[in-house]
């Protein structure tokens, strides 16, 4: 006998939690499946909406204005900027820990790359590295975190003309973590304040660390590190930093494995739970049955298919990246349900060779009419009750125009709240 439930959503990304814990906040009895882990904890934990147009001009100052402008088919103009808006207003009641809600315009943001990105949201901890600020900077780097070269990222920041000086040095942790060491573990000891040994003497992590930094500082107002500083408890330790060193202090978004976006998945599962939903991981959805509507999917648990039903699905498994959508010699599909996709060359009628000859795979997904159902190749509903969101949709250059995250929320949003109003 199958599992049901009024919602069923496939993929436990971004995209996927924003789908589920609207439907549940809209009052369906929900149920979200992850095959594997959330990506969120690869994601940078910037939230962006949109950052340049599919031309490349930008960076945009008010994404929100730029959005009417935009092809028809991009998920935005699908979904409206009404319910963008609406779906960014969800996710600040979600992501307390998060700052730009005060405004539509974009925040710039330094990266660990030592580039500077437009963006919408950012957490609290990289609220004082602003990059309209003209206050100096200094960025600390470990020796044991390679893939953070403060000195690298300094030098980049200022070739992109940033208005204040920074520099950038590179200090040894305390405690002499191995190159290996997961950022978890440097985030714990700085929380708890943990004991390390320095020169034969023991000390608290947060305080040999200041030392340290404190010795290579010029009075500058702002000091950077890599995003580990803490884990529940970040802002106690930003404070207890801040506090030794008399400076602001703020993390630099990282790339994966990366704790603000282990800390937004937190955020974002907890909401779900508060709102009722129910979560289920390490299975994959591998096969359907159904005609116009979907009836059941089936979910492979230890070489058996379980059946699992409910009123109204929404795919949210991701693009060409996530494995949300597939491609061989054959072709490019999604493998769940079979999906149409279509080449970009063929849907888009402003596809542009001379703007995405080089990458026109951004732009593969799957056709949504406005309730964001799948179309087939003859531009009919796929299923009545299969919605799709984030990624796995085509018509847009994620990468490019940094509007991933945003698609994501926007598309959840109308997905899942369509879906709930449908399945009552």
């Amino acid at each position: 006998m199958a599992i049901e439930s009024d919602v069923l959503v496939i993929g436990g990304g971004l995209a996927g939690l924003t789908s589920a814990i609207t439907a549940a906040r809209e009052g369906a009895h929900v149920r979200l499946l992850s095959y594997k882990q959330s990506t969120l904890r690869q994601a940078s934990g910037l939230v962006d909406v949109l950052g340049y147009t599919p031309e490349g001009e930008g960076p945009l100052t008010d994404p929100y204005e730029a959005i009417p402008a935009l092809p028809d088919s991009h998920p935005y103009r699908i979904v409206g900027v009404d319910t963008v808006r609406e779906a960014m207003g969800l996710f600040d009641e979600v992501a307390t820990d998060y700052r730009g809600g005060h405004t539509e315009t974009n925040a710039l943001l330094p990266t660990h790359g030592g580039t500077v990105k437009p963006t919408a949201r950012y957490p609290a901890g990289a609220a004082a590295g602003i990059a309209s600020d003209d206050r100096d900077v200094l960025l600390v780097g470990f020796q044991s975190m390679t893939d953070f070269d403060a000195p690298h990222v300094a030098a980049h920041l200022r070739a992109a003309g940033v208005p204040f000086d920074v520099r950038g040095v590179t200090v040894e942790f305390p405690g002499d973590l191995k190159a290996d060491a997961k950022v978890t573990r440097y985030a714990k000891l700085l929380e708890h304040n943990g004991t390390v040994s320095v020169r034969g003497n023991e000390q608290g992590a947060r305080d040999a660390l200041a030392a340290r930094v404190n010795r290579e500082q010029e009075d500058e107002p702002r000091v950077g590190f890599p995003a580990v500083l803490g884990d529940e408890d970040a802002g106690g330790v930003r404070a207890a930093l801040g506090e030794k060193l008399g400076a602001e202090i703020f993390e630099v978004p990282s790339g994966p494995p990366s704790l603000p976006g282990l800390r937004l998945e937190d955020a974002m599962f907890d909401a779900l739970d508060a709102a009722g939903g129910n979560f289920e991981s390490g299975n994959p959805v591998v096969d359907y049955d159904g005609g116009d509507r979907i009836e059941q999917v089936y979910v492979e648990k230890n070489g058996a298919k379980i059946p699992v039903s409910a009123n109204e699905y929404v795919l949210a498994t991701g693009g060409l990246v996530g494995k949300g959508v597939e491609s061989d010699r054959e072709g490019v599909r999604e493998p769940i349900f079979d999906c149409h996709v279509p080449h970009p060359e063929d849907r888009y009628e402003w596809f542009d060779l001379d703007v995405f000859g080089d990458h026109p795979f951004a732009l593969f997904g799957v056709d949504p009419d406005p309730e964001l159902r799948p179309l087939t190749a003859d531009g009919d509903p796929e299923f009545e009750n299969l919605r799709a969101a984030g990624s796995v949709l085509g018509g847009f250059d994620f990468a490019a125009e940094k509007s991933g995250s945003g698609v994501s929320i926007a598309t959840g949003y109308h997905a899942g709240t369509v879906a709930a109003q449908e399945a009552r």
